[in-house]
């Protein structure tokens, strides 16, 4: 399945149907008067947040959503059927926002959870709701309100307690593959992952959902290599778990280049609580190993794990750091920002 985080598509909901104009004739009813009903409510579009779905691919095939308009009213007092009400299911932590990009209407956290968001039109009145002492024969009726409409993003952030960040080829697939059930690809050259990864990570009998997401670079905030489109789905977690290759020409460097990046995107990335993983340490002595570290914490970088993603070296003394981090009160960086302040995304 491919996958898409992104989408835009058109929603209308269901106009009113009309009243009837209508009179009761029958042979033995003298005086039989007006009995045409009003006309059905059109359809609601609804959404709702579904379990099983992590892309919003199906988007890109259908983009317009159109709820049944209600039926018109009958004679004899028979209101007319409301129009079916139109559920588009999206995935969990999908977002909807405004065709400008500028302000969240809708976020969904949880499975299950649903949200009227247009709503449909009145029916239109029949004469029968006119008639009164004075107008015994109304011969008016209403036409039906008509439906809501508008084009909306659809964004969406996946769930997880932990994203991985770090340059391209800091070994972050191969670290999740490692101690989670993912199976991200493995490659020995830049941009190894294209799109967000998810594993689920068991500890200690603990479970937490790790997100690993494309490699960033130096101007990713400004579109270089993919660019930093994918933070976002980072942003909704508690901790950042940075890695660093200690074999590449400049730890320190990198190390800087992704905080520089992390800052620029903003959304409160910076602030979030943060790990360093000094990674492939297999591949360097123990001597060149801290003297790398030491050099980061001269950096500012605070306490610096060395591990190994192939070997599985310092994995274990890392992951329980992590865990007592999971339990700990939500920080500033966790709140959601407004769109149109502090987060980077822009529409496509």
């Amino acid at each position: 399945m491919h996958f898409l985080d992104q989408a835009k598509i058109f929603i209308r909901s269901g106009a009113g149907g009309p009243g009837a104009v209508s009179f009761r004739r029958e042979k033995y009813v003298e005086y039989g008067g007006p009995d045409g009903a009003n006309g059905g409510k059109g359809g609601d579009i609804i959404f709702e947040a579904i379990e099983g779905l992590n892309t919003l691919i199906d988007f890109r095939y259908t983009q317009h959503f159109k709820a049944r308009r209600g039926a018109p009213g009958a004679g004899t007092n028979r209101t007319g059927a409301g129009g079916d009400d139109l559920i588009i299911k999206v995935p969990i932590g999908t977002q909807v926002i405004s065709d400008d990009g500028e302000h969240v209407l809708a976020d969904f956290t949880k499975a299950g959870e649903r949200k009227v968001f247009l709503r449909g039109g009145d029916g239109g009145r029949g004469n029968a709701s006119y008639k009164t002492s004075t107008n015994r024969a109304p011969r008016q009726h209403g036409t039906g309100w008509p439906g809501e409409e508008m084009w909306v993003w659809l964004r969406l952030k996946l769930l997880a307690d932990v994203g991985l960040v770090g340059l391209p080829n800091a070994g972050k697939s191969t670290f999740i593959n490692a101690v989670s059930n993912a199976k991200a690809k493995v490659g020995a050259y830049p941009f190894t992952t294209t799109r967000p990864q998810l594993g689920v990570v068991s500890h200690k009998e603990r479970e937490f959902v790790l997100a690993d997401i494309p490699g960033l670079i130096e101007g990713a905030s400004e579109g270089a290599g993919i660019g930093d489109r994918f933070l976002g789905h980072v942003e909704r977690c508690r901790v950042l778990l940075h890695l660093v290759d200690a074999t590449g020409d400049d730890p320190v460097a990198a190390w800087n280049i992704v905080q520089d990046e992390l800052a620029a995107y903003g959304a409160g990335l910076e602030d979030k609580q943060q790990l360093l993983a000094l990674n492939k340490s297999d591949l360097l002595d123990r001597e060149l190993m801290d003297d790398v570290a030491a050099q980061l914490r001269e950096a500012g970088a605070e306490e610096i794990f060395l591990i190994s993603g192939a070997t599985g070296a310092g994995i274990d003394e890392l992951l329980d750091h992590v865990i007592p981090l999971l339990d700990t009160p939500a920080n500033a960086g966790d709140e959601e920002p407004d769109q149109g302040e502090d987060s980077a995304w822009s529409p496509l």
